[in-house]
C-alpha cells in the first residue's frame, strides 16, 4: 500500500500503472483480433473472442492489483454474489463518474461475463484501445438526432437494424450487455435541466434496453440492477487516481426480466415502449431511495 505518499505522487504512479496495464494487454490482445479479422469463419471468430474475452479479464484483474497498491478506498459492495460467469444479463446502473466503469470492472470481473458497453461508431478509431473494443464485440453505434431523422427519413430504423446485428455475436457466449440508461453523468445542472422527478438521478432513457431485449429477449433472462454511490461525492477519474475517494458502496440486485417486455418492437410499438418506460421507472424510484441511504457519510 503507498497511502503514505502524498495523493498527487500516488495519483501519476497510478496513471503510468494504468497506462502500462493497458498497452501491455492491447497489444497482446492484437493478435487474435487481428486472427478475427483475417478469417471471416464464425467458429473461428467465436474462439478468437474468447481468448480476446481473457486477456481483458486479465487486463481488468491487474487494475484491481495498481488500485490494491495506491489507494485506500474501501469498497463497500453487497450483491456481487448473485452473479454467475454462465449467464446472459442486461446491466443497468446509475452514472454518475467515469469511475463508475473502473468500480464495475472490478466488482464484475470473473463473475460475470464481461461488461459490453454501447459505443459510439467513432470511438473506433481511439488510439490502443478502440482495435480491441472491436475484438470484444462492443457495438458500435451511429445514432442520429431527431432533426437529422427529419431530413432524412429514410435513416429511420437503422439504430435498431445496428443493434441487432451487434447483438447476434452475443448468442454464441454469455455476456453482459451495460447500459447507463441516465444517458449522460448526473449533476446538479443537469437534474435541474431535465426536471427529474427523481432526487439523487437523471431520468432513464428507455430506448437503450428497449433495443437490447427486442434484439435478444429471448437470450437475456436477468436484469442486473446496478446501484453505485460515493458518499463523499462523485469523484473525477484524476481524484480516483490520486486515492482520494474514501468509500465507494455498491448494491447489486438480480431481477427477471418481464416476459412481456422481451421480443417486442420497441421502435414500432408504443405499448411497448410505455411498458419499458414504467418498469424502468419502477426500478429509478427504488434506486433513489437506495442512493439517499447509501450516501450517508460514515
Amino acid at each position: 500500500m503507498l497511502s503514505f505518499l502524498p495523493a498527487p505522487v500516488r495519483g501519476v504512479i497510478a496513471a503510468v500503472l494504468l497506462a502500462i496495464n493497458t498497452v501491455f494487454w492491447c497489444v497482446l490482445l492484437y493478435i487474435p483480433a487481428l486472427l478475427k479479422l483475417l478469417i471471416p469463419i464464425k467458429p473461428w471468430r467465436v474462439a478468437c473472442t474468447r481468448l480476446i474475452i481473457m486477456i481483458s479479464e486479465a487486463w481488468a484483474a491487474c487494475n484491481t492489483g495498481w488500485m490494491k497498491l495506491t489507494q485506500p478506498t474501501r469498497w463497500d459492495v453487497e450483491g456481487a454474489d448473485k452473479l454467475r460467469r454462465q449467464g446472459w444479463y442486461l446491466v443497468l446502473s446509475n452514472h454518475q463518474s467515469w469511475v463508475d466503469i473502473l468500480a464495475m470492472q472490478r466488482v464484475f470481473n470473473r463473475r460475470a461475463p464481461f461488461l459490453k458497453f454501447f459505443l459510439k461508431k467513432e470511438l473506433v478509431w481511439v488510439p490502443v484501445i478502440g482495435i480491441a473494443w472491436w475484438g470484444l464485440d462492443f457495438p458500435f453505434m451511429k445514432r442520429y438526432s431527431r432533426e437529422y431523422l427529419i431530413k432524412h427519413p429514410e435513416k429511420r430504423g437503422q439504430d435498431m437494424v445496428a443493434t441487432r446485428k451487434a447483438c447476434e455475436k452475443f448468442r454464441f457466449a454469455p455476456v453482459s450487455v451495460m447500459n447507463f440508461v441516465e444517458g449522460t453523468r448526473f449533476t446538479p445542472a443537469k437534474h435541474a435541466k431535465a426536471k427529474s422527478p427523481y432526487e439523487n438521478l437523471l431520468p432513464p432513457k428507455a430506448g437503450g434496453a428497449g433495443f437490447v431485449l427486442d434484439a435478444m429477449g429471448d437470450a437475456i433472462e436477468t436484469l442486473v440492477n446496478v446501484t453505485i454511490a460515493y458518499p463523499h461525492g462523485a469523484p473525477t477519474f484524476w481524484e480516483f487516481l490520486c486515492g482520494k475517494v474514501p468509500v465507494i458502496r455498491m448494491r447489486i440486485d438480480t431481477l427477471p426480466v418481464p416476459e412481456g417486455l422481451k421480443g417486442k418492437d420497441y421502435s414500432a410499438d408504443a405499448e411497448q415502449r410505455r411498458n419499458m418506460k414504467n418498469w424502468l421507472g419502477g426500478i429509478w424510484q427504488e434506486k433513489d431511495a437506495l442512493l439517499k441511504e447509501l450516501n450517508k457519510a460514515d
